[in-house]
C-alpha cells in the first residue's frame, strides 16, 4: 500500500463574523492510497496557509511541501512519516501552522490505519480506559452578565451539567469580568462552570481575577495569560485558588515542552487538529507523568470531535470532553442537523456524556450522525448556494436508501473503522456513530 494522492479542500461559510470562533471555515486533508482507502484529517489554522504547506513544491531537503514528502510512502508507518515531515519542513516548520498541517495529514494516516486493520483508533493507540466521559457545552460569552445567564439556562436545560464561557468581552475591565462570571453562575445554578479568559491579562491581574472568580466556584480558569508566557503561568499556578488550564494553541511537543517540563498548568488542553494522533499520544504520556490532567480542545468540525474522542478514551486521567455548541452552518451541515441541541439530544436520556460501548449491539436504536463528506463539500462550495442547512426532510443526491436524515437508526454498527464521528465518505469511510446518553459512539 502506497500514498497516491493528498488533497486539501477549504470550506467557508458565506458570511464570516469578526469573532474568536474557528468554526467559520475549515481545511480538510484527504489522503488516498493505491488500495483505494481514503483517510480524512482536519487542521485548525488558517486554511489557505495550511493548504500552501501541503501543496508547496520541493525547494530543498529541509524545505519541502508535505505532499512531495509523502507521495509513494507507506501510510501505515505513521511515526516514521511524522519524523520525515518534521525534518523535511525544518526551515519553515518545527512549531505553529506547519505542525497543524502535519497534524491533519497524520490524522488522515491514522484513519487509513484504522480502516486497513478494521480497528478503532483508540485501540491502535493502546486501548480505551473509559466507557463514558462527561461532556461540557463550550460557548462564547454574551455582551453582559444578564445575557450570559440566559445562555447558561439554555444549555443546562438541554441536559449539560457543565458549561464553559469564553472570550470577548472578558478583559475589558474588572467590573465587566466579574459581571460575566456572576451571570454565568446565576444561569448555571449548581452546574459546573468553566471560564475561558482568552489570553487577556498579565499574571498579577490574572491572580486577582482568579481570587474574585473563586467565589463563584469555577472548575478552572483557562488561558488567562498570553500563550507564550510560560513564566507567568508557572507563577500563577503556584498561587491561584482555582485550577489553571491552557494549551489549545500549542502545536506539537516542542511547543508543549516548556509548559509540561515546568509544571505550568493543572489542565493541559490538546487540540487534535493542531497535534494529530502521533504527537497527542506522546503528550498524553508526558501529562500523565507529571500528574496533571488532559482535556481536548474542540471548536471546529466533527472530524476534530471524533479524533478527540478516540484520544481521550486512552487518557487515564481524562475527566471532561469539550463539546462546542455554537451554531455554525458549516458544522451543522456536516452533522446533518440544523441546531446543536438537535445534534446532541438523545431522546431517551438528557445526560451529556460521551460513550465508548463495550458490545457490538450496544449502539442499536440510538442516535447516529453521518453524512457524505463529498456532498457537504459540494454544498458548501457551490456558488449557487448561499445557506447550508440539511433539514429533516432534505434529500441528498444518491442518498435514497441510507436514511441519513433519520434521528433514529436501529441497525447494528459495522466493524469499527475510523475516527470520523459524523462522516461517511463516498470512498469507503465506514460508520461511526454517537451513542449516548448524548454520546459519541466508538463501537468495538
Amino acid at each position: 500500500m502506497k500514498i497516491d494522492q493528498i488533497t486539501c479542500q477549504i470550506l467557508r461559510i458565506p458570511s464570516v463574523e469578526a469573532k474568536t470562533a474557528s468554526n467559520q471555515d475549515a481545511v480538510i486533508v484527504r489522503v488516498k492510497t493505491s488500495d483505494g482507502i481514503e483517510g480524512i484529517g482536519k487542521a485548525d489554522a488558517s486554511p489557505e496557509v495550511v493548504k500552501a504547506i501541503v501543496d508547496a513544491p520541493f525547494s530543498h531537503n529541509i524545505a519541502c511541501g508535505l505532499r512531495e514528502l509523502l507521495i509513494g510512502e507507506n501510510p501505515l508507518e505513521t511515526e516514521r512519516l511524522w519524523q520525515k515531515m518534521h525534518r523535511g519542513t525544518m526551515y519553515f516548520g518545527r512549531t505553529s501552522v506547519t505542525i497543524a498541517a502535519m497534524a491533519a495529514v497524520d490524522m488522515a494516516l491514522w484513519d487509513i490505519k484504522g480502516k486497513q486493520f478494521g480497528e478503532p483508533i483508540h485501540r491502535l493507540l493502546g486501548g480505551k480506559q473509559h466507557d463514558r466521559i462527561r461532556a461540557y457545552a463550550s460557548i462564547l460569552f454574551d455582551p453582559d452578565g444578564q445575557e450570559t445567564a440566559e445562555i447558561g439556562r439554555r444549555w443546562t436545560s438541554e441536559g449539560y451539567s457543565a458549561v464553559k464561557f469564553g472570550w470577548e468581552p472578558m478583559g475589558e475591565s474588572e467590573a465587566v469580568d466579574i459581571d460575566l462570571v456572576r451571570g454565568a453562575r446565576e444561569g448555571l445554578g449548581d452546574a459546573t462552570l468553566l471560564i475561558d479568559a482568552g489570553c487577556v491579562w498579565d499574571a498579577r491581574t490574572a491572580l486577582r481575577r482568579a481570587h474574585a472568580f473563586s467565589e463563584y466556584n469555577i472548575e478552572w480558569l483557562e488561558e488567562p495569560l498570553r500563550e507564550s508566557d510560560v513564566d507567568g503561568y508557572v507563577w500563577l499556578r503556584d498561587r491561584s485558588p482555582v485550577p489553571i488550564a491552557a494549551g489549545e494553541g500549542e502545536c506539537g511537543r516542542e511547543s508543549f515542552r516548556p509548559l509540561i517540563h515546568r509544571h505550568a498548568l493543572d489542565v493541559y488542553q490538546v487540540d487534535l487538529s493542531r497535534n494529530g494522533f502521533t504527537e497527542a499520544a506522546y503528550l498524553r504520556q508526558r501529562i500523565e507523568e507529571i500528574g496533571a490532567r488532559p482535556c481536548n480542545h474542540f471548536y471546529t468540525s466533527p472530524i476534530t470531535a471524533a479524533a478527540s474522542l478516540h484520544w481521550l478514551a486512552t487518557c487515564r486521567d481524562t475527566f471532561l470532553f469539550e463539546d462546542c455548541v455554537e451554531d455554525s452552518p458549516l458544522r451543522n451541515a456536516a452533522d446533518n442537523r440544523t441546531s446543536q441541541s438537535e445534534r446532541w439530544l438523545d431522546q431517551h436520556s438528557r445526560r451529556p456524556r460521551v460513550g465508548y460501548p463495550t458490545g457490538r449491539g450496544s449502539c442499536a436504536a440510538v442516535s447516529r450522525l453521518r453524512v457524505e463528506l463529498t456532498d457537504v463539500i459540494a454544498r458548501l462550495t457551490s456558488p449557487k448556494r448561499k445557506r447550508v442547512s440539511f433539514g429533516a426532510g432534505a434529500e441528498r443526491p444518491g442518498d435514497k436508501s441510507r436514511g441519513l436524515t433519520d434521528s433514529k437508526l436501529t441497525q447494528k454498527p459495522r466493524a469499527l473503522s475510523s475516527h470520523s464521528l459524523a462522516l461517511r465518505a463516498c470512498n469507503g469511510m465506514q460508520d461511526c456513530e454517537r451513542n449516548l446518553e448524548r454520546s459519541h459512539s466508538v463501537p468495538r
